[in-house]
């Protein structure tokens, strides 16, 4: 073995040791789950139009796909351990993708509180961010540079390029993000382990590909990882449906450039007095919140009896942006014993 594909396998024993530490806790995101729509609880929906809103607010300001799957693992951790009410949802979404930003992209290329609020028009203050910072930092033990499932794409995709002789077969990294992405936007694939969905995807493009030789890699990296054929199987058909419907042509897909607002003078006239016309949040009380004395299961409640706070969920129209992806065909077990 090589020394480029010791190393490579180094890290992800490390990143296999790390990734349930920066799993969103599967207790709350079944509560999440099993929640019905109305005014005052967090749906399903709900969050997965959030985590749109942050891959549209990715796009616009031409982050790094770590970004955006950062963001969206910060989000679950946090909305996994806290009773959030939709209209706390806007304020803690801008944060996440402060906080991600942070870590991934380069301090010069940051835009202010003030215009990440501008843009995502999020009705906050600066002072609601760095209030809701701080909670979120404390909840989450400020643990922001996580081992996500775009951590195992990248390694995996380096082993199968490292040990394929047929450098005409070239998987495509790009294509990959993307359906990552999609698949960040659906609640139920946070319940995954990171390094399963990641080879879900590998296994997936591999078969379109339909290449013996990586077929065989990935084998021995799902072994590798102690990843089962049961696993694989019931994920992988999961990833297979939610490309096929991203794939659909009901579903909104942007091109790969990055947007740019453009607005009347008029309009952006109106966006800058609704700006500065927003009244402050009031403070977000942590009354209510998880007690030792009770279950671990149990999820803290950021409520509150204010009425004034952040505003209404965006629509579903909102946010809706995913790259053209083709569907999958459903493909056979791996079997470990090949």
């Amino acid at each position: 073995m090589s020394s480029e594909a010791l190393w490579l396998f180094k890290q992800l024993n490390l990143h296999l040791e790390q990734e349930g530490r920066f799993q969103p806790r599967e207790k709350g995101l079944s509560l999440i789950e099993c929640t019905a729509e109305n005014e005052n609880t967090l749906c399903p929906r709900l969050r997965n139009v959030k985590v749109e809103d942050l891959w549209s607010l990715t796009n616009f300001f031409g982050f790094a796909t770590e970004t955006f799957v950062l963001a969206a693992n910060i989000l679950d951790r946090f909305l996994a351990l806290m009773k959030v009410k939709p209209k706390h949802l806007s304020c803690i979404g801008v944060c996440c993708f402060q906080l991600a930003a942070r870590v991934v992209e380069e301090e010069c290329n940051i835009p202010s509180a003030h215009e990440i609020i501008r843009i995502s028009q999020c009705k906050c203050t600066v002072s609601d961010l760095k209030r809701m910072e701080k909670i979120i930092s404390e909840k989450l033990h400020f643990e922001f540079q996580a081992t996500t499932a775009l951590t195992f794409l990248h390694l995996y995709h380096a082993i199968v390029l490292c040990h394929t002789s047929d450098r005409k077969e070239v998987l495509n990294l790009d294509k990959l993000e993307a359906q990552l992405k999609a698949c960040n936007c659906r609640l139920v694939f946070s319940k995954a382990k990171p390094s399963v969905l990641a080879l879900c995807l590998l296994t997936l493009e591999v078969q379109t590909l339909k290449s013996v030789e990586m077929f065989e890699i990935l084998l021995r990296v799902q072994k590798h990882s102690k990843i089962s054929d049961s696993d694989l199987l019931y994920w992988r058909e999961l990833v297979s449906k939610c490309l096929a419907d991203y794939s659909s042509p009901e579903c909104c897909k942007p091109d790969h450039k990055k947007l740019v607002w453009i607005v009347s003078r008029r309009t952006a006239q109106n966006l800058q007095n609704s700006y500065y016309s927003v009244p402050e949040l009031p403070t977000i009380p942590e009354g209510g919140c998880f007690n030792e004395s009770e279950s671990e299961d149990s999820c803290e409640d950021m409520s509150s009896g204010e009425e004034s706070l952040s505003s209404s969920p965006p629509s579903d129209l909102e946010g809706t942006f995913f790259f053209d992806l083709k569907p999958k065909a459903k493909w056979q077990t791996l079997n470990s014993e090949s």
